[in-house]
């Protein structure tokens, strides 16, 4: 079999499990149908006069305007604590000293000292709890989709009839400044505008300041209608500090300073509004829906009278979207045509002299008016698609048409009571907030037939990798045929579907492109599978897992289908962690069961001895197995706790160390992050130096000796910036500036350097001359010349390896140099795995920087525990024949699970407002600007580092048996005065073990057991795929499937991409050193016919 063929048939099988996810995807993750329909003064939402004779007069549209001017000043993060006055915080309760407490003292003074004249509400979020989705609900009163929270760095603008539009469309001055996002959602829109970059969270104070800057200026000028400033302070405190940082304290008397100051400048025709878009959490994170998040600070104040009544003990709880149709009816504009909000009543209840009855009936008339908007919406949303219940709807329009039957009843008649418009009221408020309860769960509507389709490929897919590691192993099948057929009928079937697309004029989807060639190509696979399986294998076959390792694995799909274990999967991924390595320990009392079968040897031409791993005692696995269970102990204290979990407390070892108050304690941690750093420095050194490719001249090796040193240093230097930079002198900060923008980009070009370095010249072996050797061995070829075919070179392969070992082994002896005689021998021994340590050893060095500095210590007990694994699954391993190869399956689920262990112990969790934003800034402070994609892949890696290091990673579950069998039987070591009896006997001397020269001994097993390899790694991340996909669409109703199942659907469909990416270089890595070994080899052939 070519390893070309192999990589190949692996991205075939990755192209499966794409198509599959994403299909299910577009079916699971919909987005809700926006419609293009605008409002319009000219057309009324509805029959029927409109209130107080708004219609055609100056400054009026449906309703007559309150206000001329409004100042909307949006506090980003402005949770509702807050803003709330401390004494109502406080009643009852002891005195609580938090930093973000009663640091808004204006809004305390304006509400106790002018009740009439301000409001304090409670404005409920609709989740997902993210800047760009909220700023649209702000503005459309719509309620944007859950899949939305992915394009919160990539905005477009909106095409729905919007908030700002209306204002545009009245002749309206819209002036803007703040948050870049906005240019994004309005371009063009606003009659002046200033930007400021948004994106850098570490940056406290640019936007804020830019806006205090034309803030007041634009205010004393004429030049508006409508002032919108949002300012990102209190966000990014949040992110870089946590609400209870004395900086939250700084900022929020800061934003109590603008809106004193705002109140000043304010004239009678003015409303002021103050509201967050979301809240945050105890961390200072947002996008989910947790209580902090989902309640954010609305304040009202304007200088004339604005509510009749006394203000309420308690603040008032309000949707978020209330705002939209509230401030058009103020303002005289049409309420935007798909909003779904409720006006705030009591500002339409007149003035202070106004009866009881003119007010409920002026309440009615502005409620009536949003009931038409809905009604209408609803009406024409409906006939454009059937994502909306019928009945329910049936039932809404019932009521409404009740409700404004009596409504115009009380506009004709002059005899109508107050107690008769309350009940209109109730009515009309019964309808708005049915209605808003009947999108919130119709537009969570799902396409089971693209769930199903994507969950039925996601089982094939699994299927194909079960069945197909299976058929590696047998004698003469050939993969190339079967990928042939397979891509000859997907080819054919996107042919077919696109022709079918243009003959019906249908618009072509992406998705079901995929899906269609995934399914095509299927075919030829399935009919083999029918065909072949019943007449030659039995059905127990289908499930090649030992038992054991089948039950942990299915203990752990089946959790996907529990919130309480998603939730808690941090703590028991340890436990089937813990449980598999007890497995491992006592496998050798059922060896038979777990270790695959002893095959015969091949016969060799040429005195070649297959020499068996030999079997290590029980207290050698037991004390591993205790290190190992130690590792994953000490990586478990790096935990994040799940917002669900407020019992719960985070391990502050996340935190930079930035945050570390007191020197002495910081430059502790810092030199032990520096001592990890050092420490898995040298292990690596020390582990090249062992097998002896630490003394090659290949530029990779030079590399590792002084590049790695370098990045190390580098890294050392940019963590001591980043934890100091608040306290350099002033003199000093822009040299620190500069140097953590050179530093970070500093070791990640080194670290690219050094990658191609190693794919230039991935063998690391040391070559002397061979004159004057004591004794030869004649390399017998059946061929004359260079070897023509890879048979011929396969034939001379290991006679030449001897011949080295012997060439070398003599030259040692006659310089009487003590040391370890094998050295200069196994440089060509552990050639793959030198090549695999050193790129992951490069790959972890940038990945490191994405993470604060203590994670350190995690990556030193990730390399850590991965010896430790591995020499343990080595140790059940058995290299005793030439072929086949294979790696069991325990090996590959304990990989797997401990690269989901590795995820939680660099304290991440598979939500939202844990993910670290921080990372999008290492090496960038100053942001990106109009790039999307670097700060997506700095996140992106920053989240996903242990996946794709562990599957970069996984070839060494099948070289690291070969490697430790240069701990089994050796040449005796010579004694002083024993040189002439060794020259004299050398062949009575043991055998050098070949080591990963043993998989060229059989290059077609070589590439069936990587292709294996691939195939069981993808088969266990395939099925959490496939479960977690399953428990999405069976738990599409639960209370807890936005909160919990869809974020972690989400995360291991990226974790699979990411980690099935990192598969297929780890193994073209591998093809890559063994093509540079077999160039090297024909070489020496040629130099030895010489």
């Amino acid at each position: 079999m070519q390893k070309v063929s192999v990589l190949f048939f692996l991205a075939w099988v990755c192209f499966l499990f794409y198509a599959g996810i994403a299909l299910f995807t577009s079916g699971f993750l919909l987005t809700r149908l926006e419609l293009t329909n605008h409002s319009s003064c000219q057309e009324p939402p509805g029959p029927g006069p409109l209130p107080w004779g708004g219609r055609g007069k100056p400054g009026a549209c449906w309703m007559a305007s309150r206000f001329s001017r409004v100042v909307l000043v949006l506090i980003d993060a402005l949770r509702f604590d807050f803003a709330q006055p401390q004494s109502s915080y406080t009643s009852g309760k002891p005195s609580v000293s938090l930093p973000f407490l009663g640091k808004l003292g204006t809004l305390k003074r304006l509400l106790e000292i002018q009740p009439h004249h301000a409001r304090l509400y409670r404005s409920q979020v609709d989740p997902p709890t993210t800047t760009m989705q909220r700023l649209k609900a702000l503005t459309t009163g719509s309620l944007p989709t859950f899949i939305d929270a992915g394009s919160n760095f990539a905005t477009h603008a909106i095409v729905e009839d919007n908030l700002i539009k209306q204002l545009t469309s009245a002749g309206k001055r819209v002036v803007f400044m703040g948050d870049d996002t906005w240019r994004d959602l309005f371009p063009g829109a606003f009659s002046q505008a200033f930007f400021f970059p948004s994106f850098n969270v570490k940056d406290l104070h640019t936007v804020d300041n830019g806006i205090l800057e034309h803030l007041y200026p634009t205010m004393d000028s004429d030049e508006w209608d409508v002032l919108i400033a949002h300012f990102l302070g209190v966000d990014h405190c949040g992110h870089k500090h946590g609400p209870h940082h004395p900086e939250m304290a700084k900022k929020l008397s800061q934003m109590d300073q603008v809106i004193q100051s705002l109140v000043e400048h304010l004239e009678n025709d003015t409303l002021l509004v103050v509201t967050g878009d979301h809240g945050m959490t105890m961390n200072g994170d947002h996008g989910g829906e947790s209580d902090l998040e989902v309640s954010a600070a609305l304040f009202l104040y304007s200088p004339t009278v604005l509510f009749p009544s006394t203000l309420p003990e308690e603040p008032e709880a309000i949707p978020q979207v209330s705002l939209v149709p509230t401030l058009a009816l103020l303002l005289g504009v049409p309420i935007p045509f798909g909003n779904i909000g409720e006006v705030i009543t009591e500002l339409f209840s007149g003035n202070n002299n106004s009866q009881p009855h003119s007010s409920a009936l002026a309440q009615a008339s502005a409620l009536h008016l949003n009931a038409q908007q809905v009604s209408r919406f609803l009406h024409t949303y409906s006939s454009t698609t059937q994502d909306l219940q019928f009945k329910e709807l049936e039932r809404l329009q019932s009521l409404f048409s009740k409700a404004s039957a009596d409504y115009l009843r009380l506009q004709q008649s002059s005899q109508g009571t107050e107690a008769s418009t309350k009940a209109v009221i109730a009515d009309l408020q019964q309808f708005l907030r049915g209605a808003r309860a009947m999108c919130i769960k119709s537009w969570a509507q799902f396409s089971l037939v693209r769930m199903a389709g994507g969950a039925t490929i996601l089982t094939a897919a699994c299927f194909l990798c079960l069945l197909a590691s299976q058929w590696t192993t047998s004698p003469g099948f050939s993969f190339c045929p079967l990928l042939l057929i397979s891509l000859i009928w997907g080819l054919v079937g996107s042919i077919v579907c696109v022709g079918l697309l243009a003959i019906t004029g249908l618009k072509l989807d992406p998705v079901i492109l995929g899906a269609v060639v995934a399914v095509g190509s299927l075919l030829p696979f399935l009919w083999k599978a029918s065909t072949g399986w019943g007449a030659r294998r039995p059905l127990a076959g289908l499930l090649p897992i030992p038992l054991p390792v089948l039950l942990l694995l299915l203990l752990r799909w089946a959790a996907f289908f529990s919130d309480s274990f998603v939730i808690a999967e941090a703590r028991a991924i340890p436990f089937l962690l813990g449980s598999l390595v007890l497995i491992l320990i006592a496998q050798p009392h059922w060896e038979g069961q777990l270790v695959p079968p002893k095959l015969l040897a091949i016969p060799r031409v040429g005195p070649l001895t297959p020499a068996g791993l030999p079997r290590h005692n029980g207290m050698h696995a037991l004390g591993l197995g205790i290190g190992l269970l130690l590792c994953t102990r000490l990586a478990g204290l790096f935990h994040r706790c799940p917002e669900e979990t407020p019992a719960c407390q985070s391990s502050p070892w996340l935190n930079p160390l930035s945050s570390v108050v007191g020197g002495r304690a910081k430059n502790l941690w810092y030199g032990a992050c520096v001592g990890a750093l050092v420490a898995l420095l040298a292990a690596v050194r020390l582990w090249l130096r062992r097998y002896g490719n630490l003394k090659s001249p290949a530029p990779p090796v030079l590399f590792v000796r002084w590049g790695l040193p370098l990045m190390a240093l580098g890294t050392a230097a940019y963590w001591a910036l980043a934890s100091g930079a608040d306290e350099a002198p002033p003199r000093l900060r822009a040299l620190v500036a500069g140097a953590s923008v050179v530093l970070p980009r500093a070791v990640a070009g080194l670290a690219a350097s050094g990658l191609m370095l190693l794919l230039w010249r991935p063998v690391t072996v040391l070559v002397k001359a061979g004159t004057g050797a004591p004794r030869a061995r004649t390399v017998f070829t059946p061929f004359s010349g260079p070897p023509t075919s890879q048979a011929d070179l396969d034939y001379v392969v290991p006679q030449i390896y001897r011949h080295m070992q012997e060439v070398f082994r003599g030259q040692l002896e006659r310089t009487h140099h003590q040391g370890l005689l094998t050295v200069a021998a196994y440089h060509l021994g552990s050639v793959y795995s030198a090549a695999m340590v050193t790129a992951l050893t490069l790959l972890a060095f940038p990945l490191l920087l994405l993470h604060a500095e203590r994670i350190s210590l995690v990556f030193l007990l990730l390399f850590l525990q991965s010896f430790l694994l591995l020499q343990l699954l080595a140790a059940g391993i058995p290299v005793t024949t030439p072929g086949p190869f294979s790696v069991p399956w325990k090996a590959v689920s304990a990989w797997a699970l401990m690269a989901t262990q590795t995820f939680y112990s660099t304290g991440h969790q598979p939500v939202f407002p844990a993910i670290h934003w921080h990372a999008a800034f290492v090496g960038f402070p100053e942001g990106h600007g109009s790039s999307f994609w670097l700060p997506a892949l700095l996140v992106g890696a920053n989240t996903f580092a242990s996946h794709l290091l562990f599957a970069v990673g996984c070839p060494l579950l099948l070289l690291w048996p070969f490697l430790c069998e240069s701990q089994g039987p050796r040449k005796k070591r010579q004694t002083p005065g024993n040189e002439t009896e060794a020259k004299v006997r050398p062949e009575e001397e043991e055998e050098e073990p070949l080591m990963e020269m043993r998989l060229r001994d059989a290059p077609h097993h070589f590439s069936a057991a990587l292709l294996q390899l691939g195939l069981k790694y993808l088969f266990v991340l395939g099925v959490q795929i496939l479960a977690c996909a399953l428990a999405a669409s069976i738990l599409r109703r639960h209370l807890m499937v936005w909160k919990v199942f869809a974020p972690k659907f989400i995360f291991e469909a990226l974790g699979f991409i990411v980690s099935s990416v990192g598969l297929l270089l780890g193994i073209a890595l591998v093809m890559r050193v063994d093509g540079a070994v077999s160039s090297w080899f024909k070489q020496l052939v040629l130099a030895q016919q010489r």
